[in-house]
């Protein structure tokens, strides 16, 4: 069948409609006379309509009435349930201990890796098709030699950052597409057309933007891990199995909470997306940011006196009010998923901690890394919250021509 703009278009049986919502037949029909899920013309069960039907379902586990559920979708506050249609119909697949025999995996890795990679709990019944052809070529991987270890905070890594992807198109799309048709007052189904109409010309454009971003990525990070790689061996710092010799700097914007308060959230908002922005473009090329936790980024480099150079200069070219505080230490932190952990990356955090507004504090390790344009003040032995033993702190800065001559 096809609907009114001539797409193509699945029609469903009642019964399948139902099973794909949750609920009985009998009340998918009380529903579609209520109002509360318009079908296709003719009466006919879509995909999208069995998607409106389980937001329904949902929306009344949850203690929502009958007439709060018809009035939200009156005014196109459920329409996005009806860009599911352009999402291929799940499969039956096969089970779990029959997914595990076709690929070779035991039962709790076919499980384990399913589930790193989004899959909840009840989902793992019947696993589908496409599911399957990963579970093989994870298989493949495995049987080629990568091991085990890796394999599993890999995909737990596709997993969190696919997730992070999906839930930002979908929130994005809706406050910036889905409210403000509704604010202008747009009616429910025209909505969910147009919703429709701008996520199919989403979609093809998704996937091959992320391979290709992806790909160049993992072409400058096998760069920079060969290079890596050659300056660790020189210095003589191969560090232990599953730990990297890294420079760690956390760097905060200063009285943050304080600017909330004075200017709103908004504005101190704009101001931390400024911040993390002027972080990303001015970072030297081997040192990226691992996260952000509101106004503050943890930022991580393989080039120690690269990242002390870019700390300094960054404060010197970022002139906005509040001023950032940085702190940085450098030492063998533990790898795990794409992010750093350990006692290392603790100090780190604690020396940031003990930073004011416009400066740059450092441990020992990255004075006697840095180069001679630089200049260090000695703060001296600090006791940092959790640690039981002093740290040496300095003030790091740019040094005057008579310094860089003296420790040259």
């Amino acid at each position: 069948m096809t609907d009114e703009a001539g797409r193509a278009t699945i029609a469903l049986s009642l019964d399948e409609a139902a099973r794909r919502a949750g609920v009985a037949p009998a009340t998918l029909r009380r529903w579609v006379r209520d109002g509360l899920v318009p079908l296709a013309a003719g009466g006919v069960w879509t995909p999208a309509a069995a998607a409106q039907a389980r937001i329904v379902a949902r929306l009344r586990e949850r203690g929502h009435s009958l007439a709060e559920i018809r009035v939200a979708g009156d005014a196109g506050r459920l329409a996005f349930g009806y860009v599911e249609e352009l999402f291929p119909a799940p499969e039956e697949g096969v089970t779990l201990d029959q997914a595990a025999r076709e690929t070779g995996l035991e039962p709790a890795l076919v499980e384990r890796v399913l589930t790193s990679l989004g899959h909840g709990p009840h989902e793992l019944d019947r696993i589908p098709e496409e599911e399957l052809a990963l579970l093989r070529r994870a298989a493949d991987a495995l049987d080629a030699g990568f091991p085990l270890v890796a394999m599993l905070q890999l995909v737990r890594v596709y997993g969190q950052a696919m997730a992070q992807i999906a839930d930002a198109e979908v929130r994005l799309f809706h406050l910036y597409v889905h409210e403000p048709l509704m604010r202008d007052g747009v009616p429910g189904l025209e909505v969910a057309e147009q919703m429709e109409q701008l996520a199919r010309g989403l979609l093809p454009i998704a996937s091959p933007m992320m391979d290709q971003v992806h790909r160049r990525f993992l072409r400058h990070f096998v760069e920079q891990d060969v290079i890596g790689h050659m300056e660790a061996a020189f210095d003589g710092q191969i560090g232990d199995l599953g730990r990297l010799r890294v420079a760690i700097a956390f760097a905060d914007l200063a009285g943050y909470t304080r600017l909330t308060e004075e200017v709103g959230e908004e504005e101190a908002v704009d101001a931390v997306e400024r911040f993390v922005g002027a972080v990303e473009l001015t970072l030297p090329e081997d040192a990226r940011v691992i996260k952000t936790i509101g106004d503050a980024v943890m930022v991580v480099g393989a080039d120690a006196p690269a990242l002390v150079d870019w700390a300094v200069g960054f404060q010197q070219l970022f002139t906005e009010r509040p001023r950032p505080r940085i702190g940085m230490h450098s030492g063998e932190a533990l790898y795990r998923e794409g992010d750093y952990y350990g006692r290392e990356v603790n100090l780190a955090a604690r020396v940031a901690a003990r930073s004011g507004g416009g400066e740059v504090l450092v441990t020992r390790p990255l004075v006697e890394a840095a180069g001679p344009h630089l200049a260090f003040e000695r703060i001296g032995e600090v006791r940092l919250k959790g640690f039981t033993e002093s740290t040496e702190l300095f003030l790091a800065r740019a040094a005057d021509a008579e310094q860089a001559d003296r420790r040259d």
